[in-house]
């Protein structure tokens, strides 16, 4: 009998939970809700009391990511409209858990019938199954990138932790083998394409690609880096409250991430003692300062006062009508194809996302370092 077949027994007995929903330490973020369920949403723990903070802020960075925005989007119309349900009264949070609400208003459930019962290639859907007996095939439930929008709403509280004092942008610097020439870097620019590209040579390369491989009905993976301008030394712990590790963490729990860097990341392998050392010096108050910043802003796992740098690779999306072989619930071999609205590369809304994170792990260590130094 194939192993597949207990998933269809109606007589199993056990049950598994889904944990692990929440992240951060002081700062805590616990999403909930399924893509083609009636909404999503967060509640923050552990944010601070008397901090201004209203919908319409929440709403300037949910808009960076909302889908349908351009054709290399999803073409799903979600006003992604946010509500805020408690912790927060006459315009300030009051220090207890704010609760934000997204309702889901664009789904097509319908898209999804054919393949209720097939597993998609390079998808969570076996995975989910294999582990919990059951899975929401429309759009992916939890597995979907839909989820994201929360964490977005969570980094606009955490922003308000930072002050204006830190900042945090983030741009993609690669589609597929098409990468930016980092010496066009200009931050003027991420705002003018739909991309969040800096390189404004490179927008109209990425526009015929990408309009190549929507038209294909195909996906493709990108690259996005992230920075944290005005971070303090400090932040983080040895030995496992690494300030990177934690953010490696942040970004691989976003959905579809396969790989993150610090700095240099897997660059430094290729770069000898000497070239990859930030040299030291004084500066004109005599304070220890980085003439370079190959290490991505963090020695020893502790910040170092120079910008904080990460990048994340997001793979293709795996909902393509390339039909595709697979096996369905029963361990029958077959073919899929999955129709529906899907992002040819999710990787460009997932630069707001990638923001959100770095944002809420900052504000969880800035937390914890008062927590610890006072």
């Amino acid at each position: 009998m194939p192993r597949t077949s207990v998933w269809c027994d109606a007589q199993r007995q056990e049950s598994t939970i889904m944990s692990c929903n929440s992240f951060g330490h002081i700062f805590r973020v616990t999403t909930w809700g399924e893509s083609h369920g009636p909404a999503i949403g967060c509640v923050v723990d552990g944010m601070p009391s008397r901090l201004t903070i209203n919908e319409a802020e929440i709403q300037q960075f949910l808009d960076k990511r909302r889908p349908g925005q351009n054709r290399f989007m999803t073409q799903r119309q979600e006003a992604d409209r946010v509500k805020i349900l408690s912790g927060v009264f006459d315009g300030m949070t009051t220090g207890t858990p704010v609760s934000l609400m997204i309702e889901n208003t664009d789904q097509r459930s319908k898209d999804y019938g054919d393949i209720k019962d097939k597993f998609r290639p390079g998808h969570a859907d076996y995975t989910y199954m294999e582990k919990y007996g059951i899975r929401d095939y429309r759009g992916g439930g939890r597995a979907s990138a839909r989820e994201t929008a929360c964490r977005v709403a969570a980094g606009a509280l955490a922003r308000k932790i930072l002050g204006i004092g830190i900042q945090v942008r983030g741009a993609l610097v690669q589609i597929g083998s098409h990468k930016i020439n980092p010496d066009n870097w200009d931050w003027d620019e991420v705002g003018k394409n739909p991309f969040w590209c800096p390189d404004r040579d490179m927008v109209p390369v990425w526009e015929k690609y990408l309009d190549e491989i929507r038209k294909k009905g195909s996906s493709i993976g990108a690259v996005i880096e992230v920075r944290g301008f005005g971070v303090p030394a400090g932040l983080g712990a040895p030995v496992y409250g690494k300030l990177d590790s934690d953010l490696a963490a942040a970004m691989m729990s976003i959905n579809a991430v396969k790989g993150v860097e610090i700095g240099e990341g897997f660059n430094a392998a290729l770069l000898s003692g000497e070239e990859n050392a930030d040299e030291m010096y004084s500066d004109g108050d005599g304070a220890p300062a980085l003439r370079t910043n190959h290490a991505g802003g963090i020695l020893g796992g502790i910040s170092s006062g120079k910008e904080i740098v990460c990048r994340f690779a997001v793979k293709p999306t795996s909902s393509i009508l390339t039909p595709r072989k697979t096996v369905d619930r029963q361990g029958r071999e077959t073919e899929i194809v999955t129709r529906g609205r899907h992002d040819p590369c999710v990787g460009i809304r997932a630069v707001p996302v990638g923001e959100a994170m770095m944002a809420c792990v900052l504000a969880d260590h800035i937390m914890l370092h008062r927590a610890q130094q006072g």
